[in-house]
């Protein structure tokens, strides 16, 4: 069964290139990205895995632990990290989970039957301190990931997990944001001291709170 937003993320111990895990002690306090790739020495993950290295400052700034899956052993990963960083000029710096059972894969519904039953699609999950998915993506295989849209969402996660407001359309962080329906204007001018501006009385724009 596919996994929900909203739901708890399942927890799993796996052998990575970091060694064996257990991914609620590994993810503690932080948020995660879950993200799953086809294949070892595969041309796109290659270069996908090489963009998440280099955001490094990015995700450890939004407090962000990235974790791909693929379902190789770890000797196939090593030598294939050696690629990745030859290739995308960087240094490895988060696990690859070796899911030679599948046993990740099929537990996040990962594995795409119309290709193959050992394929699998390029899934994304955010995950946050609570162990709650609050984002699924999913490309196909032949399709790389925007990471930079994985930025602008997980910022538009954390910043409207806490505070009464949601981005609109092609948001980015500093940007105006919306305030909730939910929020009376009489609530809304405590709430948002920089002020707020009425379109229609249900869109409400007001600087993003920080």
């Amino acid at each position: 069964m596919a996994i929900r937003l909203g739901e708890t993320a399942p927890n799993f111990t796996a052998e990575t290139t970091a060694g064996k895990i257990d991914f609620y002690d590994w993810l503690g306090d932080s948020w995660g990205l879950l993200f799953s790739h086809p294949a070892d020495f595969t041309p796109v993950c290659t270069t996908e895995l090489g963009r998440t290295a280099a955001l490094k400052d990015e995700f450890e700034k939004r407090n962000v632990k990235a974790l791909a899956v693929s379902v190789d052993p770890v000797d196939s990963h090593h030598e294939w990290i050696k690629d990745i960083e030859e290739t995308q000029h960087v240094t490895m710096n988060f696990p690859i989970v070796a899911d030679e059972d599948r046993k990740v894969s099929i537990l996040y519904d990962m594995i795409h039957p119309e290709v193959t039953e050992k394929t699998t699609v390029r899934t994304v999950f955010v995950i946050d301190p609570n162990k709650k998915v609050k984002l699924t993506l999913t490309y196909p295989p032949s399709t790389g990931r925007n990471f930079m849209e994985i930025l602008r969402v997980i910022d538009s996660l954390q910043l409207t997990a806490y505070e009464q407001v949601a981005t609109p359309a092609d948001w980015k962080d500093g940007e105006d944001v919306v305030i909730l329906p939910s929020v009376s204007d009489e609530e809304a001018k405590t709430k948002f001291p920089k002020g707020f501006k009425v379109v229609k009385p249900y869109l409400r724009t007001t600087p993003p709170p920080k």
